[in-house]
């Protein structure tokens, strides 16, 4: 398994987040562990914890084992961002459920505090996808099943990270020529050693905003996932209806999704 290199174009960043919950624009991180590789095979790891700058629920603590005292003296998200953005730099990225929520959240922080952070142009790799299609378990059912090992320090940023990455290894080499049969029928063997197949693979839902919120529809037009004018193109609803884009930025939706329905409104203008 050591021995084993990823075929990487470009750097590719495996993270993890322990969050104060999983709302998208209430919760924040209160850690984040990176493990970084590199074309030439070697790796790097980043670990930072994080002030959230509000109560971490007793809940959240029972599972990540991080209390408000250990976070106390840390650096706020808007003081560690450059060192997350400079880390990260324009890797791909990689995660455990990470489409749905790692990536999202985080996204979603760098918007709060303004740091710009690009996720198009990254392909995005959820191993938590591949494993749900390949044999629809939890993480440390995977790292039993795929490593035969037990998952040690579990919900600690950097462990499920490390965990997470040698999982990644290990399915590329457990599914190399293994053939996978999708709902319409089509049977290929899609886990390859390549990280845009990958990211194709592991995507679940053709979302325009992270969230869901916005979905890409089969000609490829964006169209709301929600809502009274769910499956209605966004173009068409904000020409017909412009105040339902004013409620939308005065609701509780995450920063990303109002970022994504304000470019779509600004093209439509312009167009």
């Amino acid at each position: 398994m050591e021995d084993f290199k990823l075929n990487l174009g470009k750097p590719l960043c495996v993270f993890d987040l322990e969050t104060t919950g999983i709302r998208l624009g209430v919760d924040r991180i209160v850690e984040i562990g990176i493990v970084k590789a590199f074309p030439d095979g070697h790796t790097e790891e980043f670990l930072q914890r994080i002030n959230p700058e509000m109560p971490i629920p007793a809940e959240a603590s029972a599972v990540h084992h991080i209390y408000d005292g250990d976070v106390a003296l840390e650096p706020t998200f808007k003081e560690a961002s450059p060192r997350i953005v400079q880390f990260i730099g324009n890797s791909d990225l990689a995660g455990f459920n990470s489409n749905r929520f790692d990536i999202p959240m985080l996204v979603e922080e760098f918007l709060r505090v303004g740091v710009r952070f690009e996720v198009k142009g990254r392909r995005l790799i959820d191993v938590q996808n591949i494993f749900h299609k390949m044999e629809q378990r939890t993480l440390t059912a995977a790292v039993r099943f795929y490593l035969n090992r037990e998952l040690e320090n579990a919900h600690g940023a950097i462990y499920d990270t490390r965990a997470t990455f040698e999982v990644l290894k290990a399915q590329i080499q457990r599914y190399k020529n293994v053939p996978f049969t999708d709902k319409n029928g089509h049977t290929d063997c899609p886990v390859v050693n390549d990280m845009e197949a990958l990211a194709t693979f592991s995507t679940v839902g053709n979302y325009a905003d992270l969230a869901g919120f916005v979905v890409f529809d089969k000609q490829g037009a964006e169209v709301f996932g929600f809502g009274k004018y769910k499956g209605k193109k966004v173009e068409e609803v904000f020409h017909s209806e412009p105040a339902y884009y004013d409620w939308i930025q005065k609701a509780d939706f995450p920063l990303y999704t109002k970022q994504v329905l304000t470019e779509i409104r600004l093209r439509s203008i312009k167009a």
